[in-house]
């Protein structure tokens, strides 16, 4: 134990234990952590002779002031005490804690622990004496709970890739680092001709100058170069020369490439890093190699096929389903052996949880979807099936396309109005539009989150959780979560091209576009859009859904939804039944023969998809309760005393009748429209 002259700012002198017997001996039972970086401190290291509880490791007592790191050339790194941002602490960019103590700052915001910086400083420069005593693991092995793999979350603090790949060390400081990170070469002549590619730390999120791809962690080491100003991921920055792949009998060979490309499995530009197939004549990206071949997606019932080259023997363009841009028929993508749906593969493959890879090729066990039609009766010329029997109703129902002959007359399925070719029953009072009744028992959609498809119900009261709103009809049901999705949204996100009323152009849903909805006037938040591609129209998928007739109090007539007020309807603009001013420039209902004319949410009110004369059981009423929406006579509630003059469930037998909000359960009437 010697005194030392040099006190590293501290007021009072500073003795050096050397070993660890000099620092039990004068320390036992002493928990003492460095005042510079925070760690736990042990021999050799400085420790006050005032005995005040200042202690400072040797390692950080020798950090210099100043720090050119070699991979970070841009600017040095300087020794601070305090945070360098006056509003907030600091993360450490190589392991990605919290730093509480001393920190290496670069004006580039680049912060590091001193222990941080120094053991990737010896990395940087092959020195390897602080992973001699650390042992080098095996790869992880992959472990399973059930069939399911458990994905170990700990990855290399130098690529950020999982430790399951590669041989790896655990410092005692707290991370991992890959053995072939720890030996990557400063600077590499591969890729990029004009200049070689440095090892460097990258402090923000960027994209591969080969792979276009971002990371999930914005910092970590990267091959770039400063003059170009190219960023490239290490793997891309040193690929593989041969790539087998079990789809092709031959690989694939490396290519390098001084201008750019377009892929031929996915159809978009490529730099630099190419693979070649000679027996079939493509160029591709490193990570299309891989592509799967099938693929079952959320956004088509259908099993989805890859192909490298999509030509079209008519010559006719397609659009991808999910984007809505054309799919070049000369360049790969997916598609459906059964229908003209295309996509692209990016647009395919970019959500992990809207699709899963197939491996068989059994053309019989790929469709998923179940018929709800489950026997056909009658076909006419046409190839329609006329009269059959549906897994939701008892009798036979008929195919029937007069529309006009129904008045009044709501689909069963989805509780719009009858305006298109519909299915009736031969002996009692049930509709179902055909769209309705074609759909299938099983389904994915797209909007939905959990994994497995949903299935097709009927007869429950249920709140929608796309509209919101509360129906008894026809619903898809989800097994793993209590959810409900109503046909009419259903019907309405399916990808495809839609009309509407009063638009001579079709409409696309944007799922992840927002916009201002010229139906209602409100704002889409992160919803999406059916959009108008001709002329920019702009419509909210509750708005896209709204019924074209709707029946109510203040009129003989039915009313029709107007997209527009020519002020041959109302010269003031009032709304009827509110009789507040209405904005003539937003979608509303009227009745052309008496020039009625009202807002869409008045006539509609909380509950427009609840049809009077079903029917709800109430565990403590002996008989059924019949719903009931009262026109000029308000009897009062048997529960609240107050009138009923909203929808309400109403005993025959018993003269019994209660607003619907006083009997139901809270999830089926509460409403966070």
């Amino acid at each position: 134990m010697e005194e030392y002259s040099k006190n590293y700012g501290h007021q009072h002198p500073l003795l050096l234990l050397s070993t660890e017997d000099e620092f039990i001996s004068n320390h036992s039972g002493v928990s003492a952590e460095c005042s510079r970086c925070g760690d736990k401190v042990s021999a050799p290291c400085f420790v006050c002779a005032e005995d005040c509880g200042f202690y400072l490791d040797k390692v950080c007592a020798d950090a210099p002031l100043e720090l050119h790191h070699p991979f970070h050339q841009d600017h040095p790194l300087l020794l601070m005490q305090n945070s360098p941002y006056s509003y907030r602490g600091w993360t450490c960019n190589f392991c990605h804690e919290k730093g509480k103590k001393f920190v290496y700052h670069c004006s580039c915001s680049l912060d590091f622990h001193i222990k941080c910086a120094l053991f990737t400083f010896n990395i940087a420069e092959n020195n390897f004496k602080e992973l001699q005593h650390v042992a080098l693991h095996p790869p992880l092995i992959s472990t399973y709970k059930g069939d399911e793999p458990v994905e170990d979350v700990r990855k290399c603090f130098g690529c950020w890739e999982p430790l399951t790949n590669y041989a790896y060390f655990s410092p005692d400081c707290g991370f991992y680092l890959h053995k072939q990170c720890a030996e990557l070469p400063l600077k590499v002549n591969m890729c990029h001709r004009k200049h070689p590619l440095v090892l460097q730390f990258k402090g923000h999120r960027f994209s591969c100058e080969i792979c276009q791809t971002n990371r999930e962690r914005v910092t970590g080491l990267v091959y770039c170069c400063s003059p170009c100003k190219f960023d490239f991921h290490i793997e891309c920055a040193s690929p593989p020369p041969i790539i087998e792949d079990k789809r092709h009998q031959q690989p694939f060979t490396l290519f390098w490439r001084q201008v750019p490309f377009i892929c031929d499995a996915c159809g978009t530009e490529g730099n630099h890093v190419a693979y070649t197939h000679g027996t079939y004549s493509i160029i591709v990206h490193k990570k299309c190699i891989s592509l799967p071949r099938i693929i079952q997606s959320k956004w088509h019932d259908n099993r989805l096929f890859h192909t490298y080259f999509l030509g079209k023997e008519d010559f006719r363009t397609f659009d991808c389903i999910i984007c809505h841009e054309e799919v070049n028929a000369n360049h790969g993508g997916y598609s459906c052996s059964k229908c003209s749906v295309t996509l692209h593969v990016n647009c395919a493959l970019k959500d992990k949880d809207l699709y899963y890879a197939v491996e068989s090729d059994d053309e019989e066990s790929l469709d998923i979807s179940v018929n709800s039609i489950t026997e056909v009766l009658e076909w006419n010329d046409a190839g329609e099936a006329t009269v059959v029997q549906h897994c939701k109703h008892i009798h036979r129902l008929k195919l029937s396309d007069r529309v006009g002959a129904l008045k009044n007359k709501c689909c069963d399925g989805c509780l719009l109005p009858i305006s298109t070719s519909f299915y009736y029953c031969l002996q009692c009072d049930f509709f179902l539009h055909k769209v309705c009744a074609e759909l299938p028992k099983v389904k994915h959609v797209w909007h939905h989150s959990c994994p497995r498809p949903l299935l097709l119900t009927s007869d429950e009261i249920f709140r929608c959780e796309k509209c919101d709103y509360v129906s008894k009809a026809f619903a898809y049901k989800c097994e793993e979560c209590p959810t409900y999705i109503c046909l009419r949204c259903v019907i309405a996100l399916i990808p495809s091209a839609r009309t509407c009323l009063g638009h001579e152009h079709p409409l696309l849903f944007y799922f992840d576009r927002k916009g201002k909805c010229n139906a209602c006037g409100h704002d889409s938040g992160d919803e999406g859009v059916f959009r108008c591609k001709e002329c920019g129209l702009v419509l909210d998928h509750y708005c896209f859904s709204l019924p074209i007739t709707v029946e109510d109090k203040c009129d003989e007539h039915l009313l029709s939804l107007t997209h527009h007020d020519n002020k041959s309807y109302s010269e003031s603009h009032y709304c009827d039944i509110c009789e507040r001013e209405r904005d003539p420039k937003l979608w509303f209902y009227h009745c052309a023969t008496c020039s009625t004319s009202v807002h869409v949410d008045c006539v509609l009110g909380r509950y427009p998809f609840m049809r009077p004369g079903s029917i709800y059981e109430k565990e403590d009423h002996p008989n059924p309760l019949t719903f009931v929406k009262k026109r000029y006579y308000y009897p009062d509630c048997f529960e609240c005393g107050k009138r009923c003059e909203g929808l309400a469930v109403e005993c025959t037998k018993s003269g019994y009748i209660a607003h619907w909000e006083c009997v139901a359960p809270y999830s089926e009437w509460c409403s966070f429209r």
